[in-house]
């Protein structure tokens, strides 16, 4: 069997794998609240401004990785692209870190901007599970150099994940003046 489909095959039980592990695990970690089981911890309130800063620059980063590549610097996408999911990662922990020591934020608008805040919510929560699986497809293609395929996927791959960034921020956004200091 060529090395290259023998890693491949290898790779994509991984990726099936974290694309079930990490949404399961979040939503279980989402589900614990530390206070509530009597744990003495400090609220982490200071981290939706800084998680949503970085979902922020995961969306620079990707565009700015998508010019990189239409510009013929391969090392420079690769890299940005790198970067891209070590701050998704970021966002993840400190999101699940935010959310085990601190109560939920309702949101308390009314009218049409309430319905506009939850399609908003909705879709980023369930593109940001869908674009898991898309994320590190893109990633291993071009990391056993099915550069063809990587671009195919990666069509796919941008636009998901950047809405996911944009929205990441759109969501903060809205929510944040009901947040409790």
């Amino acid at each position: 069997m060529n090395k290259n489909l023998a890693l491949e095959k290898k790779y994509k039980k991984i990726i099936t794998a974290l694309s079930i592990i990490i949404p399961i695990a979040v939503a279980a970690l989402f589900g614990i609240n530390l206070q509530k089981l009597g744990f003495d911890v400090a609220p982490m309130n200071f981290l939706p401004p800084i998680y949503a800063s970085v979902n922020g620059l995961t969306a620079i980063v990707l565009i700015a990785a998508v010019i990189a590549i239409k510009k013929g610097n391969r090392k420079l996408h690769e890299n940005l692209n790198t970067f891209a999911i070590f701050c998704s990662v970021l966002f993840l922990v400190m999101y699940v870190a935010y959310h085990m020591t601190s109560n939920s934020t309702p949101f308390l608008g009314e009218g049409f901007v309430k319905y506009v805040y939850y399609f908003i919510l909705i879709t980023h929560i369930i593109l940001s599970v869908v674009v898991i699986p898309f994320v590190l497809t893109t990633y291993m293609r071009a990391k056993l150099t099915d550069f063809p395929a990587h671009k195919k996927i990666a069509k796919i791959t941008f636009p998901l994940w950047l809405y996911v960034a944009v929205t990441g921020v759109i969501v903060y956004l809205m929510i944040a003046p009901y947040y409790v200091q």
